[in-house]
């Protein structure tokens, strides 16, 4: 059954028209969901507003203002203990070649001309890695394997579109 229309007039201060009146009224004869949500709503505009305890909203904002400056702080020190871990892992990859470089400028030179050869070599035999395994892999696994990521991925992207669809939807209706 769709509540959609006669849930959000129940739910809505804003005055019905008389031919939304006389839909809500019979649809309320058959709906025990909108039934239960329209006394439930009628019970809570007879309640009677009680005001808070003297000082409440002063102790409310010093309560919040000690958490945000509590929460300011675990954040300093979590920015700090990760920059001071940061430095210490560069350190620890640094520290060797700095200290040769201390050596002579011929050491100096060799190791830099050392390091990018290293980069460049190590870049190449990862490409070359990557051409043979993209040529000898799919030979070794059968086609109907291969639509099982092909159908979860699918399946992914389905199952976003659908809900960026009642996202949005419901954000449209306000619900």
């Amino acid at each position: 059954m769709n509540h959609q229309p006669f849930e959000h007039w129940l739910l809505d201060d804003q005055p019905l028209s008389l031919e939304e009146k006389r839909e809500l009224t019979l649809h309320l004869r058959d709906c025990d969901h909108c039934k239960a949500l329209a006394a439930t709503g009628l019970a809570f505009n007879n309640t009677r507003l009680i005001a808070p305890a003297p000082g409440f909203t002063a102790r409310f904002q010093e309560r919040l203002e000690a958490q945000r400056i509590a929460q300011r702080r675990r954040n300093f020190w979590g920015v700090i203990l990760f920059t001071l871990a940061g430095l210490g892992m560069l350190t620890l990859l640094v520290a060797p070649p700095l200290a040769r470089i201390a050596d002579t400028p011929t050491e100096w030179i060799s190791l830099l001309i050392g390091l990018v050869i290293f980069v460049v070599s190590s870049a190449q035999a990862l490409v070359e890695v990557g051409f043979v395994l993209l040529r000898v892999v799919p030979g070794f696994i059968p086609s109907f394997l291969w639509m099982i990521p092909v159908s979860a991925t699918a399946g992914l992207v389905l199952l976003w579109v659908v809900s960026v669809w009642r996202l949005s939807r419901t954000a449209a209706h306000g619900v």
